[in-house]
């Protein structure tokens, strides 16, 4: 269910962080591809909150530091991340590579928190993105953990599409997949969403809840190290849970 209003004010401040400058009225309906009065009265609403103001120049319209704040508020109370967030950065460190925690919604996967690497050839993403169960090793891992009931009424729904010619679209291959990464306990993407794009997985337990830890890079570096990287993985999963 997509609620209108409520995902034209997101993308106010989408479009925003897009431009990376002041826009007028205008500017903004166009880049909202809505009439200038229904973007004038969501402006109007934001202004009267605090989100918005008006420059003199131009009237041009900008977002104020609130929504930061209220973002680093939420941020600062999510007790999931502020217990993962310092292993996710050890991972990356250790690594070299961008290490993320993710959560399944529904049948994707949606990204809660990326470490980039701080190399400059590397896999970069943000908190927010949705991926694939099939096409991701995180989205695997999460499968990979259901019972042989569930992964059937999983897979059942999902539509294999292929992203690259790596990617495995078919169930029987998929689970063939699935079968010999539970074995030995961790999950891989290797060019299956993006070619020449590697990614190790797994899941861990925190409370009663379940998450996933995965390390993203270029395959000439992580396939070399693949088991380094599982070991590492592994690894921060093992504290994780410990402190969950």
């Amino acid at each position: 269910m997509n609620v209108k209003t409520a995902g034209r004010t997101l993308d106010v401040f989408e479009v925003f962080a897009s431009k990376q400058k002041p826009l007028n009225l205008s500017e903004l309906a166009h880049e909202l591809d809505i009439p200038v009065s229904s973007c004038f009265a969501l402006v109007r609403t934001l202004e009267s909150r605090g989100y918005l103001y008006m420059m003199a120049t131009r009237k041009d319209i900008y977002p104020t530091r609130r929504i930061l704040d209220v973002a680093n508020t939420i941020a600062a109370s999510d007790v999931v991340l502020e217990r993962v967030g310092p292993i996710l950065t050890e991972l990356r460190d250790v690594t070299g590579e961008t290490a993320v925690i993710s959560k399944r919604q529904g049948d994707q996967i949606v990204y809660l928190d990326v470490c980039n690497s701080e190399k400059s050839i590397r896999y970069y993403s943000t908190a927010g993105e949705f991926k694939m169960m099939h096409s991701s090793s995180v989205g695997k891992a999460f499968l990979g953990a259901l019972t042989n009931t569930e992964l059937d009424k999983t897979l059942s729904r999902l539509k294999l599409t292929g992203l690259t010619p790596h990617t495995l679209t078919t169930r029987k291959a998929l689970k063939t997949d699935l079968r010999l990464s539970r074995e030995r306990g961790w999950y891989t993407n290797i060019s299956e969403s993006v070619v020449d794009l590697v990614g190790v997985a797994v899941t861990a337990e925190v409370g009663n809840d379940r998450y996933g830890i995965s390390i993203v890079g270029p395959e000439y570096r992580i396939i070399p190290t693949l088991d380094f990287h599982a070991k590492a993985l592994l690894h921060a999963k093992q504290r994780i849970e410990e402190n969950g």
